[in-house]
């Protein structure tokens, strides 16, 4: 019946008939219509969508309500739901009246409850909740490899100290070779302590999951609070695209809705290449200890060749053991460490194909056809009074420099991708020249399964310096990019009650 009605006529009108018609004032919806928040936090805003009304104010037991339909039936439901005696009616559209509920849950049309900015607040929280997850990780990844330079320090003195007693005995000189034996019980047994708890972060280490930031037109989410928050992304919104292709005529709060939407993904794209930098940063501990652990097989093989068996077998096979047990270790973590090198250096190379925060509001002229007739009209005017676009102005400052630190973080990134890729050619350096070692030293007495095992441990190595070099290389070629790694860098501080060019710079030096 409405549709017919207002087929034809202006809304006024409409909204003129209904008000005789319901014998009620009338009201259209503005950002100023809003319903007491105390009252609203209370409220299930589904149900007063579904039932279609709306309360504006609640005094004396005495409701003032908007809505689509007013009669005593839904007098009655407002009566139950309020608790009030008397209910005051207030008709309007639909339409309207969906975005009164809309806007009072800080919502742009069309969007989820979770798009409001309390709530994508809240993501944000978890989200920086776990960045500091991820670097409470790479700090105990880093306490590891500090305890896997004591276990290699504390092997190496247990070796020189069993080499001692092998090769020239007791007597006087187990007043050297005792004190060594401990150390080095002592330092491995303090490296363990500090290795052990890091490898068993492994099952505990949160997935690296992005969610495919949408350009503010898709809500990121939380689900399961209460343990250990998992986020996803709703569907994209009907409309959502062409409401912010129209940011200009967008009022101030409408902008700062999709503002909050955007620092939210910014902050999931953070905690993405966080979560990368730290499986990166076991790698390189997993390669720490693989580089020990074929040290201690080149040494116990190199043994076993030189004196051949003796008395001293369990102790060279022993050492060939710890290392393999080591090398094997190391290998675990170096290949998810990879995969995590690859998926985050591709990661940083999309994010930095993606538009800007700059070029969805100030779009650059020369990318706009016909832009020397109609160039783009800039959201500030100088007839602003100062206030008006400060909160908006502000919003935009923070999403600004949230988009600067993504801008680091993807720096970060590829730094450590190069720092995991010097590890690799670390790593390959040291089995190659093992390998040379062991293939000069016995090329005479070795037989076909030594020069075999020579060859393929100079194989690897050159494998592992090549993909390091693959890594490091692409790296530091991004790095140069960057405007953060040299020079100074100037901030201005924004006032938004002065115009631009009287805002103060800070200058952070290079030094």
């Amino acid at each position: 019946m409405k549709n017919e009605m207002t087929t034809g006529l202006e809304k006024w009108q409409v909204l003129r008939t209904l008000s005789e018609r319901y014998n009620c004032p009338w009201v259209e919806y503005q950002e100023s219509v809003t319903g007491p928040q105390f009252l609203l936090w209370k409220l299930d805003m589904a149900k007063l969508r579904a039932e279609g009304w709306f309360p504006r104010e609640v005094r004396d037991g005495r409701a003032t309500v908007i809505a689509t339909e007013p009669g005593p039936a839904l007098a009655e439901v407002v009566r139950q739901t309020l608790e009030v005696a008397e209910v005051e009616f207030q008709v309007t559209l639909p339409e309207d009246l969906l975005r009164i509920i809309e806007h009072n849950q800080d919502l742009n049309p069309g969007f989820p409850a979770t798009a409001g900015r309390t709530p994508l607040a809240k993501v944000r929280t978890y989200l920086a909740a776990r960045r500091s997850l991820f670097a409470h990780y790479r700090t105990l990844l880093a306490k590891s490899r500090t305890g896997l330079a004591f276990i290699r320090t504390g092997l190496a003195f247990i070796t020189i100290a069993l080499l001692f007693l092998r090769l020239v005995g007791a007597g006087y000189y187990l007043l050297m070779e005792v004190p060594l034996l401990i150390s080095g019980v002592i330092m491995v047994y303090d490296g363990l302590k500090w290795y052990l708890p890091a490898r068993s972060l492994y099952a505990s280490l949160p997935s690296c999951v992005d969610t495919g930031a949408t350009g503010g037109t898709s809500v990121l989410e939380a689900r399961k609070e209460h343990l250990m928050p998992e986020f996803m992304r709703s569907g994209i919104v009907p409309g959502a695209a062409e409401l912010r292709s129209g940011w200009t005529s967008l009022s101030p709060v409408m902008r700062r809705r999709y503002l909050a939407s955007d620092r939210t993904d910014l902050a999931e794209e953070r905690t993405f290449l966080a979560c990368f930098r730290t499986r990166m940063a076991k790698a390189r501990t997993g390669l720490a200890f693989t580089r020990t652990g074929f040290a201690f097989i080149s040494l116990g093989l190199g043994l076993l060749r030189q004196f051949k068996t003796s008395n001293w077998l369990a102790f060279d096979l022993g050492l060939i053991v710890i290392g393999a047990i080591m090398a094997l270790e190391g290998f675990f973590w170096y290949l998810r460490g990879r995969r995590a090198g690859v998926e985050g250096l591709a990661s940083v190379r999309k994010k930095a194909k993606m538009s800007t925060i700059w070029d969805y509001f100030f779009p650059h002229n020369h990318a706009l056809p016909g832009c020397e007739k109609n160039p783009m009209v800039l959201p500030v005017r100088s007839s602003h009074i100062p206030g008006i676009w400060a909160t908006t102005g502000v919003a935009l400052e923070r999403t600004v420099l949230a988009e600067r630190r993504n801008v680091m973080a993807r720096l970060r990134t590829v730094m450590a991708r190069a720092r995991t890729g010097f590890a690799f050619i670390r790593t390959g350096l040291s089995l190659f020249l093992i390998g040379v070692a062991f293939l000069l030293s016995f090329k005479d007495t070795g037989g076909v399964g030594w020069n075999i095992f020579s060859y393929a441990m100079m194989t690897t190595g050159l494998i592992l310096v090549a993909d390091g070099f693959a890594w490091s290389i692409p790296a530091e070629r991004i790095r140069r990019q960057f405007p953060y790694c040299y020079g100074n860098m100037e901030i201005n501080i924004p006032d938004y009650g002065k115009s631009a060019r009287f805002w103060q710079k800070v200058v952070f030096s290079s030094d």
